[in-house]
């Protein structure tokens, strides 16, 4: 059997946050350090992004999403045999997210968490696609909630404590969910995953663990981009120029290349690093920031209501997350 994603949905908070308004706020919560103006969207390309409502739990991003989908698909949550939550956000260190989310669906089939930052939902749906394949299920929901905004920084002492905060506001929240069901051909055809573990530093938000885990300066966003994408260019495109090979395709031969999507600057290198024609990304960066894991189910989603790919159509999903990991994979829907 192959494992088919036969819908995809994605869900944005209506609130939204300019990055002159992330500027502002920077510069109104630190003690005398003020950004300078435009910075943010001169160095990401990002205009604007998502934040939740003070009420809103990354589970509920999740469910909003997974509603969508499933009605959608025309399914009740009853008829899911398996839900995985794949997202570096969580509401709760324990039980797993997928539990709560779950509940406020009103599914009663197994679930678990998938945890592997930006590339956290593509892990889930790599799972979805292996417990397909082997017949241990027939129909997954894989869905993530991402709720960064709750780890941003925004008193910094200086301008080097800035540009260690500077990643967290690219960030914004999401939620997506793809449903993910047993079939006799098409489906997902091709993944292939890799790591440059060694680089884990670059990116982390340390607090909530073993290391850091009840001091409130930890629960913030850390990172350095700059270091962050010399580990990814240096890791080199092989791994996503073997999967056209070894599938004898070109990025022609997909209606959509979906590429986690962190700054235009950087999305730019990427593209024309894997030689992707433009025409075939969904951009979603200028208006939605940098969602993290729904990142690319939100770029499929999106392709699908504008009708720039369907049934039949091959899509490509190029992970990239900080770890270091990478991930590509290939389906036809």
């Amino acid at each position: 059997m192959r494992a088919r994603i036969t819908a995809a949905a994605a869900y944005l908070p209506d609130r939204t946050l300019t990055s002159a308004e992330v500027e502002a706020r920077v510069a109104a919560e630190s003690d005398g350090y003020r950004p300078h103006p435009t910075i943010v969207e001169r160095l990401t390309g990002i205009g604007a992004r998502h934040v939740m409502a003070d009420g809103q739990q990354a589970s509920d991003l999740a469910v909003h999403a997974a509603r969508a989908a499933l009605a959608d698909r025309g399914l009740d949550a009853a008829r899911l045999d398996l839900l995985i939550f794949g997202s570096a956000s969580q509401d709760l260190v324990e039980p797993a997210t997928a539990h709560i989310v779950a509940a406020k669906l009103g599914a009663t089939c197994p679930v678990f968490d998938v945890k592997n930052a930006c590339n956290s939902f593509l892990n889930g749906l790599q799972t979805a696609d292996a417990l397909i394949r082997t017949g241990q299920h027939e129909r997954v929901l894989v869905c993530t909630g991402e709720s960064p905004s709750r780890a941003i920084r925004w008193k910094v002492r200086d301008r080097a404590q800035f540009a260690d905060a500077f990643a967290g506001y690219t960030l914004s929240d999401a939620g997506a969910a793809v449903v993910v069901e047993a079939a006799p051909d098409g489906g997902i055809f091709y993944r292939d995953f890799a790591a440059v573990s060694a680089a884990w530093q670059v990116g982390t938000l340390p607090g909530g663990g073993s290391m850091h885990p009840r001091d409130p300066e930890h629960t913030y966003f850390s990172g350095d981009g700059r270091r962050l994408k010399d580990a990814f260019v240096a890791t080199g495109p092989e791994l996503f120029l073997t999967a056209l090979a070894k599938t004898d395709l070109t990025w022609d031969d997909f209606a959509v290349v979906a590429v986690h999507q962190v700054t235009l600057p950087y999305l730019e290198v990427l593209r024309a690093t894997l030689g992707v024609p433009p025409d075939k990304l969904v951009v979603t960066l200028p208006e939605h920031g940098n969602v993290a894991s729904a990142s690319l189910p939100l770029q499929l989603a999106t392709a699908l209501r504008e009708r720039r790919c369907g049934p039949g159509d091959r899509v490509a999903l190029v992970g990239l997350a900080g770890g270091v990991s990478l991930g590509v994979m290939f389906a036809e829907l």
